[in-house]
Order: structure tokens, then C-alpha cells, then sequence
């Protein structure tokens, strides 16, 4: 598909009201939008409960299908579907991660995992569902073993980060895990050869990285690339060697390839890369911007150009931009003052 060369639009297609507080953050379903499944996102918000949102295979509008609360007592910061989409993970500033699961139709909470110090800012599984990685202000890095019967295990509390770690994000196709910071730096996590999780590189100022608080990632359909957002209002992107990194090489380096700057004036809050190969990134300055890998300078590795803009998508900060399943190209976008717009480009 030749995106660079195409016309595109953005189109509002829905406003979802419903939450009564800011609305943090969405995830799509990745069991849903295909053949006969209609396409499915839960939203999670500062008012303490979660919203599982469905379209309509006739009318194509979203309805809220079903709220999770009475659950976390203080705002959910973050939600994540395991591969299967059959378990959902929210995480909460109460310093709990609650795992609800669809039953019949009904979400029961059947599992909740404790021991961060306080708040919880993001949850994340592996691309086989067996782990699940969470992150806290308290510094900290937990990984969870999903075992029988809904029990999950910590098998590893990684120390590494110097502040608040805002996200954690598993590689989409190994068990290889990355957090970003207040500290302003990604770190990458692997286990050794004893089965020890460990800090296996950090992407920081000194190696062509953020100079302040990394807010979120996302990778590439083919796990060679990823791009970073930041408050010091530029997006980074990096790639690796990734047939390496599939023959058990995983401290395979990641390196810089370019970083776009100028096209946000406030804080890049979130970014999420389409399998098409469009990266979305939302910010503080209630813009939604589209990037496209440009054919322009390869000589000197590739650059990234502007597709598309919104300058006011929202009325206020947009802190999350999640793609959507499907061939349809939807695009949920979340604010602060408590509405979600899916957008078609």
C-alpha cells in the first residue's frame, strides 16, 4: 500500500459520552472485528469504572454494552485484553491491576494483583497471554505468570527506573518487555540465560534519546521499529536487528533512525503505530497528527513525513490514540473532559 502518495482524511464518525471524569485510556479487542465479531474497545477513566464499547454490525454506531465499577476505588489509569480477548486488565491508582473475564456476556473480576506501593499507571500482556507486565510511581517494573485457574504469580519486581515509569509494552512477537519513564528513558528487559529477568539496554539522552518524560511507545507490525513520544514534544524512532533478536540474541541493540519534532507544541501523551504502517500520535495541544515512512533520503536511512493533521480533535488533552482492528482504519482517540471519538482515515 502506497500511503505516502494517497489523499486521506479525517472524519468524526461518533462522539461516546459516558464517563464522568477524564477518560485515560482505550483498548481494542483483538479477538474482535473480524468476520462475524463485531469490532469491541473498553475505555477506562478517572471516574473509577471501565466501559466496554460495541459496534453495531447494522447501524454501525458504538453502544456502551456493559461497566465494569465498584471494583478500583480511585481512577483506572490503564486497560489491556489478553491475546485471546477473552481476559481484560485494568490498572488503577488505588495500587491494585484487576483482570475481569467475559462470562456469558457479564464481566466478573476474577483475579487481583497487589503490591506496588501506589499507583498503578499501565498493564501490558505478551503477545502468547502467559505474562503480564505492570508499572507504578513507586519505580518499579512487576511481572506476573498467568497460571491455572485464574491465579497469577510475580516472578520478577525489576528495579531500574530512577522516577515514575509511565508504560510498559511487551514486544509484539517476544517475550521481551519495555518501560518508559519520568526518568526520561526507555528501558529494554529480558531474561538471561538463568531465567533472571534484567535490564538489557536503556535508550537515554546520552544514545540519541528523550530529554524528558518518555510517555508511551509502539512498534511496527514487523517488531523491527518502534516509535517513542515525549514531553520534550518529539517522537523517536528506533530499530533493531530483528533477525537476531529471533535467533536468542536478546540484548540485540536498538538504535535512533530519526526524530520528528515541530509538529507538536505541548506534551505527546500517547502513539500507536497501524499494521498499514501510520503512526498516530495525540497530545496536550489537543492535535492528532499521522506519519508515514517516506521513500524521500534513503540513502542516509529512512525518514518520516506528515500524512495528516487535526488541530482540534478534541477540546482538550488527547491521551490516548489506539488502532483499531479490522480493515477499517478507526481510530479511538480519549480526552480529558470524558468523551472517546472513534475517527475513520
Amino acid at each position: 500500500m502506497d500511503l505516502v502518495d494517497g489523499n486521506y482524511e479525517l472524519r468524526e464518525i461518533q462522539k461516546l459520552q459516558g464517563h464522568t471524569d477524564r477518560v485515560w485510556s482505550i483498548a481494542w479487542n483483538p479477538a474482535s472485528g473480524t468476520g462475524d465479531i463485531p469490532p469491541v474497545f473498553a475505555s477506562c477513566s478517572g471516574d473509577k469504572t471501565v466501559r466496554i464499547w460495541e459496534q453495531s454490525p447494522s447501524s454501525r454506531f458504538w453502544d456502551c454494552k456493559a461497566v465494569l465499577e465498584e471494583t478500583h476505588t480511585r481512577t483506572v489509569r490503564s486497560c489491556a485484553w489478553s491475546p485471546s480477548g477473552k481476559l481484560l486488565a485494568t490498572a488503577s491508582f488505588d495500587a491494585t491491576t484487576a483482570v475481569w473475564e467475559n462470562i456469558g456476556g457479564d464481566f466478573e473480576c476474577v483475579s487481583t494483583l497487589e503490591g506496588h506501593e501506589n499507583e498503578v499507571k499501565s498493564v501490558s500482556w505478551n503477545a502468547s497471554g502467559s505474562l503480564l507486565a505492570t508499572c507504578s510511581r513507586d519505580k518499579a517494573v512487576w511481572i506476573w505468570e498467568v497460571m491455572p485457574g485464574n491465579e497469577f504469580e510475580c516472578v520478577s519486581v525489576l528495579q531500574g527506573h530512577k522516577q515514575d515509569v509511565k508504560m510498559v509494552k511487551w514486544h509484539p512477537t517476544m517475550d521481551i518487555l519495555f518501560s518508559c519513564s519520568y526518568d526520561n528513558t526507555i528501558k529494554v528487559w529480558a531474561e538471561d540465560g538463568e531465567g533472571d529477568w534484567c535490564c538489557v539496554q536503556t535508550l537515554s539522552e546520552p544514545n540519541s534519546g528523550h530529554t524528558s518524560t518518555v510517555w508511551a511507545l509502539s512498534f511496527n507490525a514487523e517488531g523491527d521499529k518502534m516509535v517513542t513520544c515525549s514531553d520534550d514534544l518529539t517522537l523517536k524512532i528506533w530499530e533493531t536487528d530483528i533477525g537476531r533478536m529471533v535467533s536468542g540474541d536478546v540484548r540485540t541493540p536498538w538504535t535512533h533512525v530519526c526524530t520528528l519534532s515541530g509538529y507538536h507544541d505541548r506534551t505527546i501523551f500517547s502513539v500507536d503505530w497501524s499494521r498499514e504502517g501510520i503512526i498516530a500520535s495525540g497530545a496536550a495541544d489537543d492535535a492528532i497528527r499521522f506519519f508515514v515512512e517516506s521513500k524521500d533520503g534513503l540513502v542516509n536511512g529512512p525518514t518520516y513525513k506528515l500524512l495528516l493533521k487535526s488541530e482540534k480533535a478534541h477540546d482538550m488533552d488527547i491521551n490516548s490514540v489506539q488502532w483499531g482492528p479490522g480493515i477499517f482504519r478507526v481510530l479511538p482517540t480519549n480526552r480529558r473532559n470524558y468523551s472517546i471519538q472513534p475517527l475513520y482515515t
